[in-house]
């Protein structure tokens, strides 16, 4: 286990599209540790995409209180409803801002063992799935803001 130092904005890799993951294998579990130890050693957060620690590669970890989830190659199927949501990043500390999510999404991904799981979040959970994908993809929460709040 190690911690990863987390990129910041302006970091040319945030802005970057990570690739998909081939093999889920001992390496990719390991990367998949580190950003569970980096996300627990840090204030606030709920959850870390791969380019936040450097890495262009389609992983997400999500701790929101009732357990680790681990996302390989995740993908949004399904999307519904709205909801204006206030949201911040480990990647742009002490910026905070209001954006339109969607209420609820479902999600397929590999888990860390390489089986297809599907997730389907509601409220927060779809928040966080929705930001954390769109890192994967070089997009930021800033593009969506409606209104920042500090």
């Amino acid at each position: 286990m190690a911690l990863r130092q987390i990129r910041l904005l302006g970091d040319d890799i945030l802005r970057k599209k990570s690739r998909d993951v081939e093999v889920v294998d001992d390496k990719i579990r390991q990367i998949l540790d580190d950003m569970v130890d980096t996300l627990h050693n840090t204030e606030n957060g709920a959850a870390i995409a791969a380019p936040q620690v450097g890495i262009l590669k389609k992983l997400v970890v999500i701790d929101m209180g009732q357990g680790v989830i681990k996302l390989v190659n995740p993908k949004i199927v399904k999307k519904e409803g709205t909801q204006e949501v206030v949201e911040g990043c480990l990647s742009i500390p002490d910026k905070f801002g209001k954006l339109i999510r969607p209420a609820k999404v479902t999600v397929e991904a590999l888990n860390e063992n390489g089986k297809k799981i599907t997730i389907t979040g509601t409220e927060d959970l779809a928040k966080c799935l929705c930001h954390e994908i769109d890192h994967l993809y070089g997009v930021l929460f800033i593009d969506f803001v409606t209104e920042y709040l500090h």
